[in-house]
């Protein structure tokens, strides 16, 4: 029985193989989807739009007799998530090809956000790179260990852009800007896609939270949006799109409203521009229960929020089954009609043909693969690297930065021994036993060529309820249950043995992230006093930060002579940590958000509008002019910038002409230097302000960028090709444009301190 059944599985699989094949044939796809769902009931096809998370009773491994296992025989399930290893996926596939009526196979999807088991650095972290080959390096080696456990389908890349640091998401995106997001999303979709998705090592992209989900008011997770039709085409759309443009398979609908319409419900972003203006052909995904939320809006009950969904353009229902238990019922009434339901599964049905599920539906399931492809040290070779590239070097004055690989150092905080939470949030297929902390990243770095002396120095927070909150998912950071001044004593005395302190400080991994939103945004009032005491010393400290987003440290950037951001970055975060602060790697990290001196700022960001009363330049204050009366309009550390263990200067711009013409283009070109003693990189910046124009426009908007190398003394000079195109904008009739007029234009190593030139666009 058991041959029989191997063989007429064996028939099975050579069939589909001969119908659907790997062709990625419009016409052979179109033809063998044609034939399946003359073959579909009403009742299967909305099967494929449901999509439930993975259940405990499945992970157990009894698969077949569990509630989904029951559906999924039905036809009752288009694909699942949240389950991971070859064996139970392959057992769950089973149900699915061997025991329903159709053998139509699942998609299986993760959030595999920055990494699956070899973690690079949280997104923000890896927005700070600024090298476009880099990234999407790191999103094909997730994609090949990711596809080597079973997964075909990443909810992943999140390019929501965000201006305000409160938001805990802000953590999973590319920052502030829309010219570096739109650049990072399309890299990340060709890492994790490939040139091939029906490969077995490239798995679907899902582009998330579409739309506007990192301008929620109040910076509050889940909260409303609400923004001009022009500021979403310009400051906001722009990475969603250039995700689609680079082959997304897949989107994601944000649970904001906009326009006063939940995006799950919102015909104008999943159809009006989505599919009609942009001409995406894949499907869309509401997030975690996002139809069933849509009733909390006030939008009615789950039949009503469930034919709004469809009626939007939303093809599949995650974990609410909103779709599943009401669109017949809808259908009946003539509140759904079956074109909807038929485009909906088609486009599903059409992800798992692209996908070469149809072909092979265990081809994600090679126990080999598995064993030899995930966590490699290959693969963390590469995170290692790439996590000391994000690092941004915020101060470092008098050089205290590299330190020397002698004497005695004291490693002191919370973040010091915390290898838990070196992954960051959203690392959910990581083992966290597994990665590097600071203590012994610094200890391998060191050997016998110098003594680490560690102390804790205080806990995360002088509250036990917000570190338990902000340790969640087994991230602990084991709490120190002893009183403040014991834990602190024991911290001085370690420093007092000292020759430099390293003070490692900052947020926990979950401090930030989804439903970690915060409305103080500094470091814990904990651990300023430990640094405060440590500084107190008169021993040199580095302040090396743990963060997930930007925080306020006016009192740290005037009292601390050095700052490493170190975010979170990853399974190989200690020894990654360990190669910048012993000058092994020079950082070059340029941060991607602007970091506020004060909340009180917040929205803060580099490319904002003047007003009809912009304050001079080199003023902090003046009466009646757009300012605070108790800080400067200033950042403490703008957009772009970074510090290197070097210098560079830059020459004057040079135009190859003052006037771009019709199609013409110019050339902008500076001469860069190391004037520094070692050899570093330099993210070299464009910007360019149109200066009249039918409606307002940024006081800068980045426009290129270019990540060079230079030895100690040497030059490189760097050419940007500015033409009409790059100049175009979205005007008050949502017509995409370039205007003639007067344009300065910008080149330097971040948002503020630039050479500047004049230059003319004559259409």
């Amino acid at each position: 029985m058991k041959l029989f059944r191997k063989v007429l599985i064996g028939l099975m699989v050579l069939i589909s193989l001969q119908v659907a094949g790997q062709s990625s044939d419009p016409a052979k796809m179109k033809s063998f989807i044609d034939v399946l769902m003359k073959k579909m009931t009403l009742e299967e096809k909305l099967g494929q739009l449901n999509l439930p998370a993975g259940a405990g009773d499945i992970v157990t491994g009894a698969a077949a007799s569990s509630d989904i296992g029951k559906k999924i025989q039905d036809g009752k399930v288009g694909g699942l998530f949240n389950i991971k290893s070859v064996a139970k996926i392959k057992a769950v596939q089973k149900v699915a090809v061997e025991e329903s009526r159709l053998k139509i196979p699942l998609i299986f999807g993760m959030d595999v956000i920055h990494g699956y088991q070899t973690t690079f650095p949280i997104p923000l972290g890896m927005s700070c790179i600024w090298d476009m080959s880099l990234v999407e390096k790191a999103a094909s080696i997730a994609a090949q260990e990711a596809s080597a456990d079973g997964i075909c389908w990443t909810f992943s890349p999140m390019v929501d852009i965000s201006r305000d640091p409160r938001w805990g998401r802000i953590s999973e995106g590319n920052g502030e800007d829309a010219y570096l997001g739109s650049r990072i999303a399309a890299a990340m979709v060709k890492g994790y896609q490939g040139n091939d998705l029906s490969k077995n090592n490239t798995i679907m992209a899902c582009v998330k939270h579409y739309a506007m989900y990192g301008a929620a008011e109040a910076g509050r997770d889940y909260n409303t949006t609400d923004m001009s039709r022009i500021r979403m085409y310009n400051e906001y759309l722009p990475p969603y799109k250039a995700a689609v443009d680079a082959g997304a398979g897949s989107i994601m609908a944000s649970f904001n409203e906009v326009d006063g319409v939940p995006a799950s419900a919102n015909k104008f972003l999943m159809t009006d521009v989505l599919r009609t203006q942009w001409g995406f052909k894949g499907f869309v995904v509401t997030d975690y229960t996002g139809i069933n939320e849509m009733m909390d809006h006030g939008l009615g009950d789950l039949q009503k929020v469930s034919s709004l969904a469809l009626n939007a353009g939303v093809d599949m229902d995650m974990v609410g089954e909103g779709f599943l238990s009401t669109l017949q019922k809808s259908l009946t009434e003539k509140k759904v009609t079956m074109q909807q339901i038929d485009a909906a599964c088609r486009l599903v049905l059409e992800a798992k043909y692209k996908l070469g599920l149809f072909a092979d539906p265990y081809k994600y399931c090679n126990e080999e693969r598995a064993k030899t492809e995930i966590f490699t040290p290959a693969n963390r070779k590469v995170a290692r690297s790439i996590a000391a590239e994000s690092f941004v070097l915020l101060k470092n004055k008098n050089n205290l930065l590299p330190i020397k690989k002698t004497g005695t150092i004291a490693l002191i905080g919370p973040l010091a021994d915390a290898k838990e939470n070196m992954s960051g949030t959203w690392s959910v297929a990581t083992d966290i036993s597994t990665p590097i902390s600071v203590l012994q990243g610094l200890k391998n770095a060191l050997g016998s060529n110098a003594k680490v002396l560690y102390a804790k120095g205080s806990n995360l927070d002088a509250d036990s309820l917000l570190e338990e909150h902000a340790t969640m998912f087994g991230k602990t950071l084991h709490r120190d249950v002893r009183s403040n001044e014991v834990i602190l004593k024991e911290a001085l005395e370690v420093a007092a043995q000292s020759d430099v302190i390293v003070a490692t400080l900052g947020e926990s991994a979950e401090m930030s992230g989804e439903a970690a939103s915060r409305s103080d945004i500094s470091i814990p009032k904990i651990q300023q006093e430990l640094l405060e005491a440590l500084l107190k010393t008169g021993k040199p400290v580095v302040l090396v930060l743990f963060t997930g987003r930007p925080l306020t440290l006016k009192w740290e950037n005037e009292h601390v002579p050095a700052i490493l951001n170190v975010w979170f970055s990853g399974t190989e975060a200690g020894d990654a940590i360990a190669d910048v602060l012993f000058g092994d790697v020079n950082p070059s990290g340029k941060l991607s958000t602007t970091f506020p001196q004060n909340v009180g700022q917040i929205p803060l960001y580099y490319n904002h509008k003047n007003t009809g009363r912009p304050l001079p330049e080199g003023k902090w204050f003046q009466k009646f002019r757009s300012n605070y009366l108790d800080v400067s309009n200033d950042p403490l550390y703008p957009f772009g910038y970074g510090l290197s263990y070097t210098n560079f200067s830059y020459s004057d711009i040079s135009l190859s002409s003052n006037t771009i013409k019709g199609t013409q283009s110019i050339n902008a070109t500076v001469t860069v230097t190391n004037t520094g003693s070692v050899s570093g990189k330099e993210v070299v910046q464009l910007y360019t302000r149109q200066l009249v124009g039918t409606t307002t426009h940024p006081v800068k908007e980045l426009k290129g960028f270019q990540k060079i190398e230079l030895k100690a003394g040497e030059s490189k000079t760097v050419s940007f090709n500015i033409a009409a195109s790059d100049l175009k904008f979205y005007n008050s009739d949502l017509k995409y444009v370039a205007e003639p007029g007067n344009f300065k234009l910008f080149i330097g190593g971040n948002s503020r301190d630039v050479k500047q030139a004049d230059f003319k666009l004559s259409l």
